[in-house]
């Protein structure tokens, strides 16, 4: 069986917790903030689990992880 080729792009953005669980940055933090809410700004800074309807699809493109 040869090696499995890990996903580069998806490797930089996820990353595995102690438990196994993917640790992932929020979206929509990059551009246009001008018009979304001081509040809804500093919620986007912090990072989540990724949700577990996810997670298969993330194990299979990120075998070593």
């Amino acid at each position: 069986m040869p090696k499995l080729k890990t996903k580069r792009a998806a490797a930089k953005r996820f990353k595995a917790t102690g438990t196994g669980k993917l640790k992932r940055n929020k979206a929509f933090k990059s551009h246009i903030l001008t018009k979304k809410s001081t509040k809804r700004k500093r919620n986007l800074r912090k990072a989540t689990m990724t949700d577990e309807t996810n997670v298969k699809n993330m194990k299979k493109i990120l075998p070593y992880m």
